[in-house]
């Protein structure tokens, strides 16, 4: 893997810096632009084009207004295809929806990640040199973009990506987040300090919080506490320390604080665009869930079929084993193309929500954290904030939400298809906070999966830090390695461009790994 981390202009009308490099043979003549500016003539006004183009790229988002880079495609496969897959937040009738990598789809991510996003940010950050309000806003979003990555593959080029060597060496799951909350603690010290408000070099470019200091401070605490209750099961003493100087420092608390990136028609929302043209539908673990919980989100995410019923998908079918059923689409009002196709370019694009503070403050309570609140008000907080999120703000019917005591329900497919394996229900539990710790954990992990929908890179991770049952087994495996089968994917498996190109170092990663180079190796911090 060469990385020589050139600059290419996309033109005025994406106004975003790229940077590119030849992890692949199609990226190579872009590096031989002669018109491509080299490294040493970064300056600080290039700080914020390259930001730019780090923001969409390191959300897996790609747009047809910077041809040869990256399209819509990415995020149909690095995420349609994979962990919204895995999680069941969608079917798409893929390979990947039976627990198999075909296509090389496991590649296309990585190889948008690093010949776009990361090369980007490491020109921020090099533009930004000097600027500590800057690098500080930089650092917390190389930890947010590359612990997907981290929580995806595994051990993975980290400390030396960027380096401009032919080889880069892989770092372990471990260093990387010691590294992580290194970085987290220098943002919150410079952004906590700083008597600035905005980041003027990065503001104009920024779409998500347009440069304001204090956002930028609070998402990084958020994310820190994410991280902290990452790793509670495998450093628990170190999770609780970080968990508690998060909240400390202020975290998250209203949906105005939210993360989104602001879409537009050079930086569209891209699960908008492609969802329904690709033919993504509800699955059946959502549908049990929503429906049995009357859930007042259903119908914002989701369209009945022509008979008025929800029906989603069972993840794991066979190739055309449902015929022509017709399955729930997303709705096109919330989540689909909308009217005239310009949700896309409306419609912002999920970050990190708010309501998920909550429910992790909620589970580190459990653990015996200071999380300033209990147990019960922090996870009913994250429900209110999540239904918010989503146009319900009636009192009564929020109400009646978290006091609700009816349990996830068999899927509607059973009506066409009723032996299907569906009968035994993950889900075994109400909305209504539970008087069992047991059951509360899981109930917060239910309420955590359908708040930080549609963002599955999270969801997926969170569902196997916490092993809680809230979806069903796949139908049918295809992949026959061990810890895989039927169950929840563990991770993603390495490009075969890098066993060609950077043979020594992806084998390295694997002995860093402890497993191996499968879907069924668990990561570091992946313990039970």
């Amino acid at each position: 893997m060469k990385y020589s981390f050139k600059i290419k202009t996309l033109g005025l009308a994406i106004a975003m810096l790229s940077t590119f490099s030849s992890c692949t043979k199609d990226f190579d003549e872009i590096n031989k632009d002669p018109n491509s500016l080299t490294e040493d003539q970064l300056d600080a006004t290039l700080a914020g084009p390259a930001f730019a183009s780090a923001l969409y790229a390191g959300i897996h988002n790609g747009s047809y207004s910077s041809p040869g880079v990256d399209d819509q495609g990415t995020w149909g496969i690095a995420t349609g295809i994979l962990s919204s897959t895995f999680i069941h937040y969608l079917n798409c009738g893929y390979g990947t929806e039976r627990n198999a990598f075909v296509n090389g789809y496991e590649g296309r991510g990585w190889t948008r990640f690093y010949t776009v996003a990361a090369p980007a940010l490491t020109n921020a950050l090099k533009a930004s040199e000097g600027n500590a309000e800057a690098t500080a806003v930089l650092k917390i979003w190389k930890v947010y973009m590359y612990n997907q990555m981290v929580d995806a593959y595994g051990p993975i080029p980290y400390t030396e990506a960027g380096n401009g060597k032919e080889k880069v060496p892989y770092d372990s799951v471990e260093s990387i987040y010691t590294d992580f909350f290194k970085l987290l603690d220098e943002a919150n010290a410079t952004l906590t300090s700083t008597s600035a408000t905005s980041v003027a070099s990065l503001a104009p470019n920024d779409r998500v919080y347009a440069g304001n200091v204090d956002r930028w401070r609070v998402f990084g605490n958020s994310l820190r506490l994410r991280l902290a209750l990452r790793i509670s099961d495998k450093e628990p003493a170190t999770a609780k320390t970080q968990a508690e100087a998060a909240v400390a420092a202020g975290v998250m608390e209203t949906n105005a604080q939210s993360a989104y990136f602001k879409a537009s028609n050079i930086t569209p929302n891209n699960l908008n665009m492609i969802v329904n043209s690709w033919g993504y539908v509800m699955s059946a673990s959502m549908e049990s869930i929503l429906v049995g919980y009357n859930d007042p989100r259903l119908e914002r995410w989701f369209a009945p079929v022509a008979t008025g019923a929800y029906r989603g998908n069972p993840v794991g079918g066979l190739e055309d084993q449902f015929g022509a059923t017709e399955f729930s689409k997303f709705n096109n009002n919330v989540l689909g193309n909308g009217p005239n196709n310009t949700l896309s370019e409306t419609k912002n694009i999920e970050i990190f929500m708010a309501s998920e503070n909550y429910l992790s403050r909620a589970e580190g309570a459990l653990n015996g954290w200071n999380m300033g609140a209990d147990a019960k008000t922090l996870y009913e907080t994250g429900i209110r904030l999540s239904l918010a999120q989503w146009g319900v703000t009636e009192p009564a019917e929020i109400n009646a939400y978290l006091a609700g005591t009816t349990l996830p329900t068999l899927p509607n497919i059973l009506t066409l298809f009723p032996t299907l394996d569906l009968q035994d229900i993950p889900v075994k539990l109400p909305v209504a906070w539970s008087a069992s710790t047991a059951d509360q954990r899981t109930q917060i992990a239910v309420q955590k999966y359908l708040a930080i929908f549609p963002e599955s890179w999270e969801a997926w991770a969170d569902l196997r830090r916490s092993d809680a049952k809230v979806i069903y087994p796949v139908l049918n495996t295809d992949n026959p390695d061990a810890g895989v089968g039927k169950s929840l994917m563990k991770r993603i498996i390495y490009t075969t461009n890098e066993y060609s190109s950077n043979k020594a170092a992806v084998e390295d990663g694997v002995s860093k790994l402890g497993g191996p180079d499968s879907g069924g190796t668990r990561l570091w911090w992946d313990t039970k």
